[in-house]
């Protein structure tokens, strides 16, 4: 019996880390896919690479959190690893069909403190501190976003943004005993600065996804021993691999293609600070939501544009208006270069929507309340915390 639920949460473990794979390579790598920098081959190859490298250094703080210290006294049976991956890959699976922005961290936590609370033997101190992060982080990452958007992202734009060129952005000249690399035919230095850079940012991205997430898959099944941490920490990593190679092509089909809803720049932006706030906290510990940060990001770095655009032109008299003067969206656009396709003068807009904001934040919570209140009922009604 024991073997064979060993068997079933090993194949749930392998089959939300697919998931993740799936999901998060397209945040990772939607910007260079869609700037044709790199292959969705290639996207799939470094998510798989760099949230291995991830979870093998910093995740294991998040998988000792997640699979041993919520939980006071004696670790998760092997029916109730089971379950608890159960929620969390069924989360992860509604949430990618319906297209709910979900946090897989905040329902992994949320499936294990809906048993640890049905058990009682929650780590209340240890919940509290979760949480607590869990409301200072997007606020962090709000105001720093902010900050970018007010002061220094034209600033950012005019270095990386891309105006591609046709062919390949590095060759090899032959023309010595040694081949050198040099920049392809039509590639600016600039170009390949931007590029290069999104690239890298991409590997923190997937990086930081392999720190946090790699616990939501296999955090049970090593709490109660049925796996090494080390093995867990391979398992789960090589089905995030798996995930990026395969159900990862359609979400980088839609991240490229959706760039221009938000440019570029901006998500660069967003995508460090989520990264670096993710990484911290997993350093930490702290299972941490990159979904719900990285929201906050972007509706920060929207605000920061906007006070820059309200700043940038005040309202002028209308009899001023009627003259030759140039308008204030020509005065932002003033000075930049030509070929910042990253950057428009509607992009405030674009990126701070209240209402929009609102209804995604609440999707964001309803599957893992979702998740823990179905953990708790499962766990209070039926004896499958005795099941070995």
């Amino acid at each position: 019996m024991t073997e064979t639920l060993v068997l079933v949460g090993l194949v749930v473990a392998v089959f939300v880390g697919f998931n993740i794979g799936g999901s998060n390579t397209g945040v990772a790598f939607g910007p260079a896919v869609g700037s044709r920098t790199v292959s969705k081959f290639g996207a799939g190859v470094l998510m798989g690479i760099f949230a291995l490298f991830g979870g093998w250094t910093v995740g294991r703080r998040v998988v000792t959190t997640l699979g041993s210290d919520l939980i006071i006294g004696d670790p998760f049976t092997v029916a109730a690893s089971v379950v608890i991956l159960l929620f969390i890959g069924l989360a992860l699976f509604v949430s990618n069909l319906f297209g709910i922005p979900a946090s897989t961290s905040m329902t992994a936590v949320g499936a294990v403190a809906g048993y640890g609370l049905a058990t009682d033997r929650l780590a209340v101190q240890l919940i509290m501190e979760i949480v607590s992060w869990w409301l200072v982080a997007p606020i962090l990452g709000f105001w720093l976003s902010a900050v970018v958007g007010r002061y220094v992202y034209d600033d950012i734009a005019s270095v990386v943004a891309i105006d591609r060129s046709d062919g390949p952005l590095v060759i090899l000249r032959r023309d010595g005993v040694v081949p050198v690399p040099a920049l392809g035919a039509g590639t600016t230095p600039r170009e390949l600065t931007g590029s290069l850079l999104v690239v890298a940012i991409g590997c923190f991205m997937a990086f930081s996804a392999g720190a946090s997430n790699v616990a939501n898959a296999v955090a049970p099944l090593v709490g109660n021993g049925s796996l090494s941490m080390n093995a867990g920490i391979l398992l789960a990593g090589g089905a995030i691999a798996i995930g990026a190679l395969t159900i990862a092509r359609r979400t980088l089909e839609t991240m490229g293609n959706e760039l221009t809803e938000l440019p570029l720049t901006a998500a660069l932006v967003v995508a460090t600070v989520s990264a670096t706030l993710v990484t911290v906290l997993s350093l930490l510990g702290i299972p941490a939501s990159f979904v719900v940060i990285a929201t906050m990001s972007t509706v920060g770095l929207g605000w920061g544009r906007e006070t820059t655009r309200e700043r940038s032109y005040p309202v002028a008299d209308p009899a001023t208006l009627a003259g030759p003067t140039r308008s204030g969206i020509e005065t932002v656009a003033a000075g930049r270069d030509s070929a910042d396709t990253s950057l428009d003068v509607d992009e405030p807009a674009t990126l701070y929507r209240p209402v929009t904001t609102a209804r995604v934040i609440f999707m964001q919570n309803i599957v893992p309340a979702v998740a823990t209140v179905g953990a708790y009922s499962v766990f209070s009604y039926v004896e499958l915390a005795a099941v070995m």
